[in-house]
């Protein structure tokens, strides 16, 4: 059992109506509020919460929750203007190391149904899972219906047994995916209800309009004004009576309505000030546009808006719109059009980029948010309120920065159902590659842990602003295709060429017409038609014998997308033919359809349909392409069930906590354990190794190898010694030993070569023949632990043939870290081979995965070479790093 009080830090988190609370450990000199938390209780509630109504029982309960900390007990309060508003404990009686302890809840009279106990019985429930904890009981007076519905509706398995007035409650606190859906959805409503100030203000106020044309305070006010916000708009500047004819104050406390949304344009050495300011006077939402803030000036300000409920964006951001409420609080040189695209940056820059890209192309914005700095608003919190706004209908982010990704994960899994999300994929690169111990480190660059996160959350990631816009276009105008097998059409063959290539190379199919799709196609075409992929129609095609090509080839089954590729020719303005009529003048298709044009001025442009729909038309065949192949990577991905995580049985968690714990007393600062260690912690998980032992002398060398003796009578000796990570690169690797002697004089190399170094060796017997892979984990202090699966041996660096997939694996994140490499064919069988034994390859992957995920100091983990035959899957070396590293609860609801 851990004692986890010390380290538990005070946060702040939203309640069920979207206002702020702390939540924080008890201190003894807390002993007088929680005094004052019971002395104010109703004699009734006093009776539920105690049994009986006397007032004596609330001084014992504040003195066991102030008692000091240590194993087996955490008290938990909830705070607000300084008083204690709520309380939940735990308690192991007489047994310190027990995983069952009992739990106890209080909550003021005058805030029950505000979400105050949920939100403890939260936070207590995820200390005692770090703790060991594996279940709360409670006893409940049976009329006792409020605390009885608050235990049932927590997403925890929960039992009851009555015994007369009294009600035993059993509450399992193991993380399932019910449990953390119910965490989400609570979150989920807390966040929209403090988004609303936010976004949907009935009054706003400009703090630091000045009188100067260049200022941003001005420039704010100005948009406010010009673009209709209908709402009471209010500045606020000492020295002015009126700005821009908006009225002005001296300060926050003087306006005659208390804003629900302070815009702050302020130096800043003055933004603390002004955001106090702002609390005091009861506004619940701050944009802070000012940059340059220092770091204690950036705690202030935080701290200021979690002690006054207030939410924040920014600093250092452009501001926000949302343009249904014509609220353009931004200093953007133009305002979006309105639409259905929700934007959320933490880049100025690329923020106008996009605004301006979306309200070309017609889509339009919903709402805009400028995260700046990202103090507290997020990427996460805006996908929540897109969810459920009622008119976006395509999300867009660019995050340079995760706060909580395996929160972002989930959020984006659920909104990506429902919409596309697409991103611009910042910080991709590094100045150079990580100088890295392990293999593991090596490969686990930050651009695969953040092409990992997108891909398991269905995001649409693109490389730039210009490729997002490609992408949004066709998803916001057309349907997705069912696969990847592209028709292209042109007029000119060179054209359709490029197209081909492009295709090709975004990884689109280009499959050969049917004998009846080449015939039909041929009749409706001019006689020098060819019916390939490309179909050339040749310079003379008409509009109507195009529109009739294109609609064939969109109703024929072994067609999902069809790209049209046309240039401008003498014979179609003769005629008066208008060949992109021929696309815009059927209306919406069944099937997604988009053309390039490459005298296009515009990099992409949306032509409008006559259905009131839009064609996407493209300057470049490679922007076509891309755009394709992100539609049918978003239709595949939708295509797939909800992948789950598999039950694995043969696990012992505690046992190899119990290993992982002892070693780190041992070593504080970490390291590598122990061979012996190592395969301890692996078969805690069922992890199968090859045999091996262990011998720090030549004649226990000798014995080890008449015992380990391969097939063929050979072993393999491998040195060891504290730090030692790459044995190969060492040389402290001999391998085809033969008899006595040969292992002699092979220990005696490693022991003249590596003296005062060298601890024993590892002898292990031949391994047989079989592919050498590799699996690994890294644990990313943001992102959490990254799988890793490739190619292995001394070649794993130099290929750099690997996947990635963030933990917790489910059974769909294993098939594709098994596919994805390109040695995945020797994996599944060619030229006649069998398969290597690919169920036993992902019960490895998915014991990994559970490693990491149980231990949180797990470092890495480095499996290098895996030998994987038909007949089975075995790690023949293993290294693992342990360092001291407290659980962090993911999906915790809380603050940034």
């Amino acid at each position: 059992m851990k004692d986890d009080m010390p380290a538990r830090p005070t946060t702040h988190a939203l309640l069920a109506d979207g206002t702020t609370v702390c939540v924080r450990p008890v201190a003894p000199a807390d002993h007088d509020l929680i005094r004052a938390l019971y002395n104010a209780m109703s004699p009734e509630n006093l009776r539920l919460r105690f049994f009986t109504a006397a007032r004596s029982s609330a001084g014992t309960a504040a003195d066991r929750a102030c008692r000091a900390p240590g194993p087996g007990h955490l008290a938990l309060l909830a705070e607000t203007g300084g008083q204690v508003v709520g309380l939940a404990e735990y308690d192991t009686p007489g047994a310190p190391d027990a995983d069952t302890a009992e739990v106890s809840l209080a909550v003021a009279d005058h805030l029950h149904h505000r979400g105050i106990g949920t939100l403890l019985v939260e936070h207590l429930a995820s200390a005692a899972r770090a703790a060991g904890i594996t279940t709360f009981t409670a006893e409940a007076l049976s009329e006792n219906h409020e605390v009885l519905r608050l235990f049932a509706g927590l997403g925890l398995r929960t039992a009851r047994h009555f015994d007369g007035p009294e009600v035993r409650c059993t509450i399992a606190l193991d993380q399932s995916d019910t449990y953390l859906t119910a965490v989400e959805e609570r979150g989920r409503t807390a966040d929209l209800l403090s988004l609303d100030p936010l976004l949907r203000p009935r009054t706003v106020a400009v703090v630091g309009a000045g009188r100067r044309p260049g200022s941003v305070g001005r420039a704010i006010l100005h948009q406010l004004r010009s673009g209709g916000y209908t709402g009471r708009l209010f500045a606020v500047n000492p020295a002015a009576r009126s700005i821009l004819g908006v009225p002005c104050h001296p300060s926050v406390d003087a306006l005659p309505a208390t804003p629900d949304l302070a815009v702050l344009a302020v130096p800043a050495a003055a933004v603390p000030s002004a955001a106090e300011e702002c609390g005091k006077a009861g506004v619940r939402a701050l944009v802070v546009v000012t940059g340059g803030l220092d770091t204690g000036q950036g705690r202030d300000l935080l701290d200021t808006c979690r002690s006054h409920g207030m939410r924040l964006a920014g600093p250092d951001c452009l501001g926000l719109a949302n343009t249904g409420r014509h609220l353009y609080a931004t200093f953007a040189a133009r305002p979006p059009s309105a639409g259905t695209a929700g934007v959320a940056v933490q880049s100025g820059g690329v923020g106008i980029a996009l605004l301006d890209g979306l309200s070309r192309l017609g889509i339009g914005v919903s709402t805009f948010v400028s995260l700046g700095d990202k103090y507290d608003i997020s990427g996460n919190d805006m996908l929540q309120w897109w969810e459920s706004d009622g008119r976006t209908d395509l999300a867009v982010l660019h995050l340079e920065s995760f706060g909580s990704p395996r929160a972002f994960s989930r959020t984006a899994r659920r909104v990506t159902r429902r919409m596309p999300v697409l991103t611009v994929d910042a910080g991709r690169t590094e100045a150079g590659r990580r100088a890295a111990a392990s293999h593991t480190a090596a490969a686990a660059t930050r651009t695969m842990t953040r092409a990992a996160l997108f891909t398991q959350a269905g995001v649409t990631a693109t490389r730039s602003c210009g490729e997002l816009l490609e992408a949004a276009a066709l998803l916001h105008s057309q349907p997705l295709p069912a696969g990847p097998r592209v028709a292209i059409v042109t007029n000119a063959g060179g054209a359709g060429v490029l197209t081909a290539d492009a295709c090709a190379e975004a990884g689109l199919h280009l499959p050969e017409p049917t004998p009846d799709l080449a015939a039909g196609l041929l009749a409706a075409l001019p006689d020098d038609a060819v019916a390939g992929n490309p179909v050339d129609t040749g310079a003379a095609v008409t509009e109507d014998q195009l529109t009739a090509c294109v609609n064939r080839l969109v109703r024929h089954r072994a067609v999902d997308a069809v790209v049209v590729a046309l240039v401008p020719t003498a014979l179609a303005a003769a005629t008066g033919d208008d060949l992109v009529r021929a696309l815009t003048g059927s209306g919406r298709l069944p099937k997604p359809v988009v053309t390039v044009r490459l005298d296009q001025a515009l990099p992409v442009a949306l032509l409008p349909a006559a259905d009131g729909t839009a064609v996407p038309s493209y300057a470049e065949p490679q922007a076509a392409a891309r755009a394709l192949a992100h539609a049918a990577r978003r239709a595949a991905w939708l295509a797939r069930p909800v992948g789950t995580v598999p039950d694995l049985d043969g696990v012992e968690t505690g046992r190899a906590r119990t290993v992982a714990d002892s070693f780190l007393a041992r070593h504080p600062d970490g390291g590598r354990p122990h061979p012996r260690e190592c395969a301890e912690l692996l078969g805690c998980y069922g992890i199968p190794q090859a045999p091996w032992a262990w011998a720090e002398t030549e004649d226990d060398a000798v014995l080890a190898a008449e015992r380990l003796r391969g097939f063929d009578g050979r072993v393999v000796m491998k040195g060891y010694w504290p730090g030692l990570v790459r044995k190969s690169a060492a040389h402290a690797v001999h391998l085809d030993l033969r008899g006595d002697s040969q292992v002699r004089a092979a220990f005696r190399d490693l022991e003249t070569r590596f003296a005062g170094l060298l601890e024993g060796v590892l002898v292990q017997p031949l391994a047989d023949r079989g592919t050498e892979l590799f699996a690994g984990v890294v644990q990313d202090e943001v992102f959490g632990p990254l799988v890793l699966f490739g190619l292995g041996g001394t070649a794993t660096d130099v290929l750099a043939d690997h996947a990635a997939r963030l933990a917790p694996l489910t059974d769909h994140d294993v098939h594709d870290l098994i596919t994805s490499p390109r040695c995945a064919p020797l994996l599944l069988g060619t030229d006649g081979a069998r398969p290597v034994d690919l169920a036993g390859l992902e019960q490895l992957l998915l014991r990994l995965s559970r490693l990491a995920a149980d231990l949180p100091q797990l470092a890495e983990a480095d499996f290098n070479p895996v030998l994987a035959t038909p007949g089975g899957v075995t790690v023949l070396d293993a290294r693992v790093r342990l360092v001291p590293r407290a659980p962090h609860d993911p999906y915790l609801r809380r603050l940034r």
